[in-house]
């Protein structure tokens, strides 16, 4: 226990300063103000797909800008990864978020979990830009963002965290009560709502707050999106219908900016965390594993474990329990698995340079080998069964899925800058989403250097000396 909290200490007082490295010489623009919407799985080819009704989000990149063919996201293409790394710059090997949540590596033969139950401060390893511009004196709101629990840097915050309400900021909690976007201050309550709902009232508090307190950055993430395109795809009907319920939505905060009268000061940032691809059929390496007696199964659930297998959608991190013996059982697992249905490929960790993860040694999270699956096909976790390979039915997954290698182009998300201080018309050729944290910073005029993007001045107005206006 001392030695985890010096541990933890030493982390803090790294952290302290690397913040405050990050502050000397700041000099934000107190008239900006920048909006970030992320559209949870918005894949980049939906926004030239003509069956999809976007006109509000169509407008705001004929008015701006758009990377044509989508953003590169990063590995693991999953939502809460993504989501850091788009106010990081970072790639998740660097920032540490590497799952929807921290995963906890217990003794020998205990099974990997993953803790979404977890702070910022557990989960992210460095500064966000949130935390510099809030460090800067500028005012910092985010509804629905991950990985922001307790996070000191909100001037009002509404957590994607499970009990998001309790982790409210106390005077929005009442706000939205009394505008009767709540029902009261019980999470159990606001989360009966479907997620269409949910959606409703997080697009509904971040246009409260754009009104109420003109923040200079306000991080907004929907859900909705994601949702239906897991279950029916995104070139469904139900994904349409999704996508122009979006856009609904983005049309809402777009007139809370007007409101608010900083639309000639305000920065509109649109973004999503993945793309999607159909996947029918699924892996289940858990089941090859439990045959070979490498886990054990009781009652149905996975209860010890040699070697196991924790799905991130096309991917599968895959945890060897036993340090000593983690290098051989990982060979013996690619070994196992290579040349199976439905496997593309297994990664050891000498080619986790590939996926921008460190070596397990580096950091215990990383897993011990990845499992990747081919197109077309998921990684489930399930630990029952009897065959490698089953329908998405059969295996509970999802018939429409991200978490396949970034690489792939369905893998893509949308990027569109639009507002003030950005170029009008302009369409830019791919980019990754490491770019996106130090672009919100220069808008900002906060210093930001140590991200692995750099800002898209192409995308930006500049004056006669070449500076961002």
């Amino acid at each position: 226990m001392r030695k985890s909290y010096r541990w933890l200490s030493f982390l803090t007082i790294v952290f302290t300063a690397f913040l405050n490295t990050l502050l000397v010489a700041q000099s934000p623009d107190v008239q900006r103000h920048v909006v970030v919407i992320s559209i949870d799985g918005f894949a980049a080819f939906l926004v030239d797909d003509p069956k999809v009704p976007l006109p509000n989000i169509r407008r705001l990149a004929r008015e701006g800008c758009i990377i044509e063919g989508g953003m590169t996201v990063s590995d693991p293409s999953v939502t809460w990864p993504n989501h850091t790394t788009l106010v990081t710059g970072m790639k998740p090997g660097r920032h540490g978020v590497l799952a929807n949540g921290v995963l906890v590596r217990g003794g020998i033969g205990t099974p990997v979990k993953i803790d979404s139950h977890r702070d910022q401060s557990d989960l992210v390893k460095v500064p966000t830009v949130a935390d510099v511009a809030h460090s800067a004196g500028l005012r910092t709101a985010e509804v629905n963002w991950p990985c922001t629990r307790n996070s000191k840097s909100f001037d009002d915050q509404f957590p994607d965290v499970p009990n998001a309400l309790d982790y409210t900021t106390p005077r929005l909690r009442k706000e939205l009560i009394e505008k009767g976007l709540l029902r009261d201050e019980k999470h159990s309550s606001f989360r009966n709502a479907s997620v269409v709902g949910l959606d409703y009232v997080w697009t509904e508090a971040a246009c409260h707050l754009i009104r109420t307190r003109k923040p200079h950055l306000t991080l907004v993430h929907l859900l909705n999106n994601d949702s239906a395109h897991h279950k029916r795809g995104a070139q469904s009907q139900a994904g349409y219908t999704a996508n122009a319920y979006a856009d609904m939505c983005v049309s809402r905060i777009v007139e809370a900016i007007d409101d608010a009268g900083i639309r000639d000061r305000t920065t509109i940032i649109l973004v999503a965390d993945h793309g999607f691809a159909l996947t029918p059929k699924a892996i289940r390496p858990n089941v090859l594993l439990r045959q070979a007696k490498l886990l054990e199964v009781v009652e149905g659930k996975l209860t010890q474990a040699r070697i196991h297998v924790i799905p991130e959608g096309g991917i599968g991190f895959v945890y060897c329990t036993n340090p000593a013996k983690a290098s051989q059982d990982a060979f013996e697992f690619r070994k196992m698995l290579i040349g199976q249905e439905g496997v593309a490929d297994v990664l050891l960790p000498d080619r986790f340079g590939e996926v921008g993860f460190p070596h397990p040694r580096e950091y215990n999270q990383t897993p011990d080998a990845i499992l990747v699956a081919k197109e077309g096909y998921a990684v489930s976790g399930a630990v029952t069964g009897e065959t490698l390979v089953a329908t998405f039915e059969e295996a509970r997954t999802s018939y429409g899925s991200h978490g396949l290698l970034a690489k792939i182009s369905k893998m893509k998300a949308m990027c569109i800058l639009s507002g003030a201080g950005v170029r009008s018309g302009i369409k830019l050729p791919e980019v990754n989403n490491t770019v996106v944290a130090p672009t919100i910073a220069k808008l900002l005029g906060l210093k930001y250097p140590n991200a692995d993007g750099k800002p898209l001045l192409d995308a930006l107005q500049t004056s006669a000396n070449g500076s961002e206006r």
